[in-house]
């Protein structure tokens, strides 16, 4: 677990977001989705479902890591979404981030408690 994690942390790390504050999930060529993830198990529950193509787009740019760390206050786990194996295939790669994102949220739970 992460040494900078507090035990006040965790809670506001697991809050829901506004939709506003959300992550919309597009695509390239369609936009939006119809699409958005307002906390950290709903964008675990999204990222399972979502399109592929989706994952595609966000994924190289870091619109993960910067939704995660910037609006929910998780810089470790950004840094951790960023150590996926490079060149995978996109089921690989959403199947790697499904992962490292259960994995922490387990962890922010236990601390939670």
């Amino acid at each position: 677990m992460s040494q900078n994690l507090s035990k006040a942390d965790a809670p506001s790390i697991l809050r829901t977001v506004s939709f506003e504050q959300g992550f919309h999930f597009t695509t390239e060529k369609g936009g939006y989705i119809g699409i958005t993830a307002t906390s950290i198990s709903d964008f675990l529950m999204k990222l399972e479902t979502v399109d592929v193509d989706s994952v595609l787009f966000h994924y190289p740019r870091g619109d993960f890591q910067k939704w995660i760390q910037d609006i929910l206050g998780d810089k470790e786990l950004a840094n951790r979404m960023c150590l996926t194996q490079p060149n995978s295939s996109a089921e690989k790669l959403r199947n790697q981030l499904l992962q490292i994102v259960r994995k922490r949220l387990i962890e922010l739970q236990k601390q939670k408690l």
